[in-house]
């Protein structure tokens, strides 16, 4: 607000234009035309001396501003009016001619608005009274909005956006999350020795592989999320992928029988390849990527002043460099990167347990970082910041720091009591090194997290839905030689039915079922359609195909003693005898990990 253009003195402030009202802690635009009647308070100290101690260090300091941008080093943002620093105090003039020339005041009518001298030091101690106490309440963060929040805050912008790396993955992804969807997010730790002190951790020229990754799926209603890790020596055919290069899309063929972990880096691969690789592992479609290197975990832990980890045993790693004591540490820098490195001192000594103590790591940041003690500080949410985008490169669609802040903001309300870390079901390879899918215990595990079941049982949502599946199909079962049943191919994917036509036949007894092929249209969900005579055998198909509720699809006739139920197989359908709607708990032996329970490497 330009004082001058409005006819006002030359030693006129136009911070004095802003008046701090005691009853709601704001500041207010007061256009008081009445120059001061004192000689006029002492200059504010420089608004960075209202900032508190945890804001950044000088190179996050604003510019100097330009002639036409506002005093005392800082300007107003382009959407936000700039608010003045502080004063430290009001004339007494000015404070008896606002509370008495606009209007009269109840006592000044006679005489011009002036007060006796006491009753106007009275009212005057104590309208200062009620400006410190609202200033102690709002001071510090005024200062520190005024300062940080106009001119650092878009430097800050500026800065963690250019830290990002981002690489346009071909062919892979979903497209980007969708607010009102479940959000899938791949996160990649990569070996490769990029970055400052990596070198010297060996196979300095690789291009790096899918060292350590993750799945992570948040609920559609954002209560929960599982975070499943994927073994890098998991033997699998790795599929044909996309990359993009400067001189166009690049086809890079499949590789059969292959570790996991060369889905990224070997033979050109990038994160889109890897992406592939884990949707044709576990039928789950991939969202984004971030990827990360080993710098990550150095400065992410160095940021928040280290990551908790508990030990039940001494560890003395040398591959790692890791040698510490059974106990609690608080682990940072080098030091935690060790840790979440190390498997020889651990579990069976081999990846599967340095997994598990990854996940025990992940846990406890996560913990630290919605502290109140990370969450309070503006130095360490910088830096953490500033560290994160720094070491992270993720895909287009999330490459902006906008972006990212509106994935955070999805991301931001799950409680770490509903995070539950797992890895995918695996069972030794003959040659010991490597390992093979589970895929009795793997596919309802993938199924789960299809389907949006939570690990972490969130109570009431399993409650409800048990309760619906009792209500329909309470009631006996007809055994399951007399089951009759029609099965149709609604889903995508080619022989479903003959598929689930042979398991029901040869492991589930149902004889009379027969093979339709290829149904009218394809179909989102699968259904059973059925008379009500023949309930009987469509509660017992249910039971034995892990059919929901919302799939039994009853009419109003009956049917002939030799008319069959209709099954027609949807897109939900993952595999005959695979459930479809994912087992109602976690399937036995496979382990988990509460992101809010502290668990002790042993």
């Amino acid at each position: 607000m330009d004082a001058q253009s409005r006819g006002r003195a030359d030693d006129f402030d136009p911070a004095d234009q802003w008046v701090l009202n005691p009853q709601t802690g704001n500041y207010e635009l007061r256009l008081d035309h009445s120059p001061p009647q004192s000689p006029p308070a002492a200059p504010p100290a420089d608004p960075m001396s209202q900032v508190p101690p945890d804001v950044p260090d000088a190179s996050w300091e604003p510019r100097t501003p330009g002639p036409r941008e506002a005093p005392d080093n800082h300007r107003a943002s382009p959407q936000t009016p700039e608010v003045p620093p502080q004063r430290s105090r009001r004339s007494g003039g000015r404070a008896a001619n606002r509370s008495g020339g606009r209007s009269g005041g109840a006592s000044g009518g006679a005489s011009g608005g002036t007060n006796p001298p006491a009753a106007g030091r009275r009212k005057r101690k104590q309208s200062a009274s009620r400006k410190k106490k609202a200033l102690m309440w709002t001071g510090g963060v005024l200062g520190f909005v005024v300062v940080a929040g106009s001119v650092g805050a878009y430097l800050v912008y500026e800065r963690l956006n250019s830290n990002l790396s981002t690489i346009d993955v071909a062919g892979a992804g979903s497209g980007g999350f969708k607010k009102d969807q479940a959000v899938n997010i791949l996160v990649i730790g990569t070996d490769k020795r990029t970055g400052k002190g990596n070198t010297s951790y060996g196979d300095r020229e690789s291009p790096g592989h899918a060292d350590t990754t993750i799945l992570f799926h948040v609920s559609k209603d954002r209560t929960n999320a599982t975070a499943l890790s994927i073994p890098r020596d998991l033997i699998m055919d790795i599929p044909s992928c996309e990359t993009k290069t400067e001189d166009g899309v690049k086809m890079i063929p499949g590789s059969p029988g292959t570790r996991f972990n060369e889905s990224l880096g070997q033979e050109g691969r990038d994160p889109g390849c890897t992406m592939s690789a884990v949707k044709e592992l576990t039928g789950i479609t991939v969202d984004h990527f971030m990827m990360a290197d080993f710098n990550a975990v150095k400065t992410m832990t160095t940021a928040i002043d280290g990551v908790e980890v508990c030990l039940a045993k001494d560890i003395d790693d040398k591959d790692s460099k890791l040698k510490l004591p059974a106990g609690t540490h608080t682990l940072e820098g080098e030091e935690a990167l060790a840790f979440v490195r190390t498997r020889h001192s651990v579990g069976f000594g081999g990846d599967l347990s340095r997994i598990e103590i990854q996940q025990q790591f992940l846990s406890s940041m996560i913990r630290k970082m919605k502290s109140s003690d990370t969450l309070t500080s503006p130095t360490k949410m910088l830096d953490l910041a500033d560290a994160a985008t720094k070491a992270l490169t993720v895909d287009t669609g999330i490459g902006s720091i906008k972006k990212l802040q509106e994935l955070g903001m999805e991301l931001a309300d799950v409680n770490p009591e509903n995070i539950t870390f797992t890895t995918v079901p695996v069972i030794d390879n003959t040659d010991k090194a490597t390992v093979l899918l589970n895929e009795a215990k793997a596919k309802p595990l993938f199924t789960m997290i299809q389907n949006d079941i939570s690990l972490t049982e969130v109570k009431q949502k399993e409650k409800d839905a048990k309760n619906a599946q009792k209500r329909l199909l309470k009631g006996p079962r007809a055994q399951a030689s007399e089951v009759r049943v029609r099965v149709f191919n609604g889903s995508d994917t080619p022989g479903a039915a003959l598929a689930t036509l042979t398991w029901l036949q040869n492991e589930q007894g149902v004889l009379k079922a027969s093979n339709e092929g290829n149904a009218p249209e394809n179909l989102r969900k699968t259904t059973l359609e059925y008379g009500p005579d023949q309930a009987n055998q469509a509660r017992k198909l249910a039971d034995l195909m892990g059919l929901p509720a919302r799939a039994m699809k009853q009419g109003t006739e009956d049917a002939g003693a030799l008319e069959a139920m209709t099954l027609t197989l949807g897109a939900d359908f993952k595999g005959a005898g695979v459930p479809i709607t994912g087992p109602g708990k976690t399937p036995d032996g496979v382990k988990k990990v509460s992101a809010d329970k502290q668990v002790c490497a042993k």
